[in-house]
């Protein structure tokens, strides 16, 4: 009998973070995100796709397809690169469930935009940017001959995968006494659903400079400034929807932060956790300084290695938890989507992401001219918020699956007040 030379693919568990997301997911919903990148000229498929066939070697958890276990989902590497995807009429389609066996990510083009599209439990923000990275960086080489040193998270794609970027750094972080989940509910914005599954997206190109001298005045971050912004935008919109001062709730922003400057660690798995900072409208009227102070304080005394220990300990508790453990997947499923939908993003009226300045080595700039984070719509809110900064614009990209754009309009006259001019772009017609 002859042996076979097929290579056995690889396969890695969920981490933490990422067992709820199959559990999560609805029929018309699906945690998805989208990092994409613009060129100076129009896209060569044939090269991306060699550089593709070459990336996705070197990344086996990220460039991975969703298989079923007995009691856990896990993920295996993909056999071949998936086939590159012209645009959709929006971005961040449902992904199915067969789409998600098969391979649980995109690469799409559209003119000279590469974009990558990641269901949650491949990866987070910080993750997802350094695949897309070497992408491009492979592809430049694929297509212009050029050499991309390795820096700036660019690696060597040649190389096996090391064994610090496959790991669950979640169960190392986890400290000794668990943060009770105790929380309250947001406000969620409502509207007329938009047919299809088609989502609105609009961007608000900020100047860096401009922006982030505004968010030193208030000795801000330019994380804070915005999130700022952005609450008092939800604070506006509902004082528009709900005259009735009983019935405001209380406005929530989940904001992410990434673990790996407070637990050092090269994994290039899920590894980020999240403050809420939240204000009460019944209260009474909100200057933008308090909303500020509020979003500041939150995030200092909460983003410490001792509080963020606790999070993740409770987490990491009900993973251990032999019962669950040996609890079949089908069971298991319908009670983590049951948490989920109890404890999930209820707690926030929408997720403002901002994954900050991207670099990249200094032979790739001249060849790219833009990148930009878009989050897919929450579950039971249909707004998200993705933040990226290249050059000298900051891209705000908010996410709609209303036909109405209260949000927007909002956060446009913030801005307008507080001194910043945006420019504006979208996908409506």
């Amino acid at each position: 009998m002859t042996k076979s030379n097929k290579k056995t693919l690889s396969w890695v568990k969920l981490d933490n973070a990422a067992k709820i997301y199959p559990a999560a997911r609805r029929r018309n919903w699906s945690n998805v995100f989208r990092q994409s990148a613009t060129f100076t000229e129009d896209i060569d498929k044939d090269a991306l796709k060699r550089a593709l066939d070459v990336v996705v070697k070197r990344f086996p958890a990220i460039a991975a397809r969703l298989r079923k276990g007995a009691f856990w989902y896990y993920l295996q590497e993909v056999e071949s690169a998936p086939e590159i995807l012209d645009e959709y009429s929006c971005p961040l389609t449902f992904m199915s469930k067969t789409e998600m066996r098969k391979c649980a990510f995109r690469v799409i083009v559209y003119k000279n935009r590469i974009a990558v599209e990641y269901f949650h439990s491949l990866t987070d923000g910080t993750g997802a940017l350094v695949f897309l990275k070497n992408l491009l960086a492979e592809y430049l080489e694929q297509k212009y001959g050029i050499s991309v040193p390795c820096e700036n998270g660019i690696v060597d794609r040649r190389a096996l995968p090391r064994a610090q970027e496959l790991e669950d750094c979640f169960l190392k972080a986890a400290g000794n006494v668990p943060l009770p989940r105790k929380d309250t509910n947001a406000w969620l914005i409502s509207g007329e659903t938009e047919p299809h599954g088609f989502r609105n997206l609009t961007c608000f190109k900020l100047p860096v400079k401009q922006t982030i001298d505004k968010a030193h005045e208030y000795n801000a971050t330019l994380t804070v400034f915005l999130g700022a912004v952005v609450m008092k935008a939800l604070y506006d919109l509902q004082h528009e929807k709900t005259h009735n001062i009983r019935k405001l709730k209380r406005i929530k922003l989940l904001i992410p932060v990434n673990l790996r400057s407070l637990f050092p660690s090269e994994t290039l798995r899920n590894f980020a956790m999240f403050t809420i900072p939240e204000i009460d409208p019944r209260l009474g009227e909100y200057t933008f300084e308090e909303i500020i102070k509020i979003i500041y304080h939150k995030m200092g005394s909460e983003f410490t290695a001792k509080h963020m220990s606790r999070v993740i300990a409770a987490n990491v508790n009900d993973e251990k938890n032999l019962l669950l453990r040996i609890v079949p997947l089908p069971l298991k499923n319908a009670v983590m989507k049951a948490v989920y939908d109890s404890v999930g993003e209820k707690k926030a009226s929408l997720t403002l992401s901002n994954l900050g300045l991207v670099k990249i080595p200094d032979i790739m700039k001249e060849y790219i001219t833009r990148f930009d984070l878009i989050l897919g719509v929450q579950a039971d809110s249909p707004y998200n918020c993705g933040v990226i900064s290249y050059g000298d614009t900051v891209y705000v990209n908010f996410i709609r699956g209303i036909t109405e754009p209260g949000l927007e309009r909002h956060f446009y006259n913030v801005l307008r007040e507080l001194g910043i001019e945006p420019t504006l772009e979208s996908n409506r017609k």
